[in-house]
């Protein structure tokens, strides 16, 4: 009976991670979410093909980013999680401060809705590299959205911690596994910020 137990334990703590196929244990804090539900974005197109309808891909990148670094094909919509102040420099990251959009959750729920996507749907968000996509999902479990995955290599991907590529965005992610992607914004699928 001991052995029975322990095997159903063992088959049970290994479902999650052969659902998602990512171990959370191997991300960062800022890529861990509530829901647990994680993504690599090679493995995108196929969760999109299988769910077909009643899923949503969200870009959650700011619109410079998407026409400055490009868009992966099949997006539902676009919808920035936060916005850039070019009248404050971050000092600390050599950038410009990027603060809440405060209107996200209405935007985001304009493509859900548009989709005919219930709470329980499949929602898959990307955004540069992990982890804002995290703070989407977070914040649209709140919501009670049940069933949002985080792409935890995004768009762009990681930044190479050794060697000649050191610092760039050549580990991982939406570009760097060769996935369609094009420079081309489509109208219709963005939400431009006023």
């Amino acid at each position: 009976m001991r052995l029975i137990a322990t095997l159903l334990l063992s088959i049970a703590a290994a479902l999650p991670l052969a659902a998602n196929a990512v171990d959370p244990a191997s991300l960062s804090s800022e890529k861990i979410t509530k829901l647990g539900l994680y993504i690599e974005a090679k493995d995108v197109p196929g969760f999109l093909k299988k769910h077909g309808e009643k899923a949503l891909f969200v870009d959650l990148r700011t619109p410079e980013e998407g026409l400055f670094v490009g868009v992966p094909d099949g997006l539902d919509g676009s919808t920035p999680f936060g916005l850039m102040d070019y009248g404050k420099w971050n000092e600390k990251q050599s950038t410009y401060h990027r603060g809440p959009n405060p209107d996200f959750l209405g935007q985001f729920e304009m493509w859900a809705l548009g989709k005919g996507i219930e709470k329980t749907d499949p929602i898959v968000l990307i955004c540069r590299s992990g982890d804002r996509s995290a703070l989407g999902a977070d914040l649209l479990a709140r919501h009670g959205y049940t069933n949002v995955w985080s792409v935890v290599d995004g768009f762009e991907g990681d930044r190479a911690k050794e060697g000649p590529n050191k610092g760039k965005r050549t580990v991982n992610g939406w570009k760097n596994a060769g996935l369609p992607w094009s420079y081309n914004l489509d109208k219709a699928k963005v939400h431009f910020v006023k």
